[in-house]
């Protein structure tokens, strides 16, 4: 650590660093302005965009009890009867007999159409 008496402290060493450091805050300054100016839009894109969501989620959410009520099964078993469908446990029980599928019939063996022959040394 220098000595306090080995410092300069004359004016012109001063005023330089002065100048120095005022052009460091200016570019620092114009560099946060013009990053400001490039990102004003994020901000209202992102409350357009927040405000979206909500409007989709409740969307969501109304079409999720719309489709419970039309899928309720009040609904599909009046539904049902209307279009003459009967429930399983009210149709009478029959039995019937099936004749057995015929036997598949014995498949040729194919024809050959590739021959070679070997012949050994």
């Amino acid at each position: 650590m220098p000595r306090w008496s080995a410092l300069d402290t004359s004016l012109p060493t001063w005023r330089a660093r002065a100048v120095r450091y005022v052009l460091i805050y200016l570019a620092l300054v114009t560099a946060l302005v013009s990053v400001r100016a490039l990102t004003r839009d994020v901000r209202p894109a992102l409350k357009a965009a927040q405000a979206r969501e909500a409007a989709l989620t409740t969307q969501s959410a109304d079409l999720s009890v719309q489709l419970q009520t039309l899928e309720s099964r009040r609904r599909l078993l009046d539904w049902a009867a209307q279009n003459g469908m009967r429930r399983l446990t009210d149709v009478p029980r029959e039995t019937a007999t099936f004749q057995p599928v015929p036997a598949a019939p014995v498949a040729a063996p194919p024809a050959r159409t590739v021959e070679v022959k070997t012949l050994w040394k």
